[in-house]
């Protein structure tokens, strides 16, 4: 199965540092904003009109912003979550964003660019969300990568 992919460059943060880096996570600049790339890359989703989380499955929360900050999902978007999870909250390969519009999810698996490649837990999370009836166009992989504003 191909999946649809998109890519990004960003600039590193270059402003104050922040006290947890999630054991040394790059902070990116988006729009001004020091954020991890799943915070970034849900920031660009949302200019789009969609609505999202990062879902920081290393400390089972949702989050809309830098830790220590978490959320809830609204209970259509948990229903899909727990769906494509198999019933289970937290499962290992989930991907990094779940963003919802107007009744539409998207799955988005954050990868940086010639550091990550998609995992095996990944690929089986994947084969049962399309078992359970989710359709392919509900998942992006979405590679990043940073250069200097110059560059980009």
């Amino acid at each position: 199965m191909s999946l649809a992919v998109c890519f990004h460059n960003f600039e590193l943060w270059k402003g104050q540092p922040i006290s947890d880096t999630y054991g040394g996570k790059a902070l990116l600049d988006c729009h001004g904003e020091p954020l991890f790339a799943e915070l970034a890359i849900l920031r660009l989703i949302q200019t789009q009109g969609w609505q999202g989380v990062w879902i920081d499955t290393y400390s089972k929360r949702f989050r809309q912003f830098l830790p220590p900050h978490a959320c809830d999902l609204p209970q259509h978007a948990q229903r899909f979550l727990d769906r494509a999870n198999g019933g289970q909250k937290w499962r290992s390969g989930c991907p990094d964003v779940l963003a919802w519009s107007e009744g539409q999810y998207l799955f988005v698996e954050v990868k940086r660019k010639r550091r990550d490649k998609i995992l095996k837990s990944q690929r089986r999370w994947l084969d049962e969300a399309i078992h359970a009836g989710i359709p392919a166009e509900c998942f992006l992989v979405f590679e990043w990568e940073t250069a200097p504003l110059s560059a980009i």
